[in-house]
Order: structure tokens, then sequence, then C-alpha cells
């Protein structure tokens, strides 16, 4: 085996993995929408699921965190923690006021939808709920151990995940569009428009802060797998 084939078979053997996977997901919603009586309202919604899944899991696969100490260690917990928390608390995923569309006696609910979207499973109680995205989980996971290797390389790179959570515009889209329909009036071109591109445009941020997060611009790189 020469040098060339050396240096490009890892390459090769990881696309042809993640064409795997993409064929995967492809298959898995063909058969869903062929043996349900689910219909795709808008056909490219049911695929972002895997875009939020397989850009997540590439950069977390693709990331070593450095070895910590103990003191680093539970810092760079409790910082991804947080973050995990603040992006699902303002995505709607946990807070202490059931959404209308949720059971506000508690207990269990499981839905079913394309894959990626669901199953979804939700939770509610007296005070609190809980709801369980697959793909929303997974992305913010995803970001949230980015945030996690990157405190651990230094200690100005809590920084950086702060600022991954601010640019994360499209977690934060329940915000922004109450904002734009405060700003614009609640029947408003602007706000119907916002809303209706509100998953492209949360899509769209969300691999652009995977990106700044595995990147990071402007900083020494942290260690990862090749």
């Amino acid at each position: 085996m020469n040098v060339s084939t050396r240096i490009t078979t890892p390459i090769a053997a990881e696309i042809a993995f993640w064409l795997w996977v993409v064929v995967a997901e492809l298959l898995l919603v063909i058969g869903y929408f062929a043996f349900t009586s689910a219909e795709p309202t808008t056909l490219r919604y049911a695929f972002y699921p895997f875009v939020w899944i397989n850009v997540g899991c590439w950069a977390v696969l693709r990331t070593t965190p450095a070895p910590p100490d103990r003191r680093s260690r539970w810092l760079a917990v409790g910082i991804a923690v947080a973050y995990f928390i603040a992006l699902a608390a303002v995505a709607g995923l946990i807070g202490v006021r059931a959404p209308s569309g949720l059971d506000q006696n508690g207990g269990f609910r499981v839905v079913m939808a394309s894959p990626g979207w669901g199953p979804a499973v939700a939770y509610t109680a007296s005070s609190a709920y809980l709801v369980v995205v697959p793909y929303l989980v997974i992305g913010y996971g995803s970001l949230a151990y980015l945030v996690y290797a990157t405190v651990l390389k230094a200690a100005e790179a809590a920084v950086s995940g702060l600022l991954g959570l601010a640019s994360c515009v499209g977690c934060a889209f329940p915000v922004i569009a109450s904002l734009v329909a405060g700003l614009a009036g609640g029947s408003s071109a602007l706000t119907a428009a916002v809303y209706a591109f509100s998953i492209d445009i949360s899509t769209a941020v969300f691999v652009l802060a995977v990106g700044l997060l595995y990147w990071r611009p402007g900083f020494e790189r942290y260690d990862s797998r090749r």
C-alpha cells in the first residue's frame, strides 16, 4: 500500500460510512410515508431532522476533548449542562407551563411522526413539562458537547460557548418570532414570512453554530480525530 492510499483510505471510509447513513435515513423516511397514512406537507421538512442529527454527530465523533483535571472537568460539565438546558428552555422543550398542545392534566404522551421528528415523547406535571423531539435533543446535545470540549481546551474558551448560544438564532426562534410579532404586528406579512421559514432558518443557523463551535475561528483549534 503506497503513502497516498494510506492517507486517502480513512477519508474514503468516512465518506462511505456517511453515504450509507444517508441512504438508511432516506429509506426510513420513504418507509414511514409508504406504510402509514401520513403525508408530508413540505418534503424538505421530512429531511431537515437528519441534517441536525448528521451534522451534530459528525462534529461530536471528530472531537476529542483535552484530558481534564478534576476542576476543569466539573467546570466544563456545568457550563455544558447549563447550555443544553438554556437551549431546551428557549426552544420550548422544557418549561413550567405546558403549551396548549399538551395534556394540561399531566401524564405521558407519545406522538408518532416522521423519523427524526418522532417518536416524540411529552410529559406534563402540575408545575413543569418536558418534550423530547429526537432531532432537537440530539442537535442540542451535540452543541453542548462541543461547548464541553471547548471549555476544557482553555478557560477563555468559555466565551466561545456563550457566543455559540447567542449565535444560535434558530435555537432561540420562539423569542425572536415573538419580538417580530410585537414589532411588526401579529398579522403582518413579515411575521408570516418568519414563521413560514422558521425550520429553514433554524436548520441553517444550527449548522452555522456547530461549525463555529467545532472550528472556532480566531481561537487555537482543539484536538480532533482525523
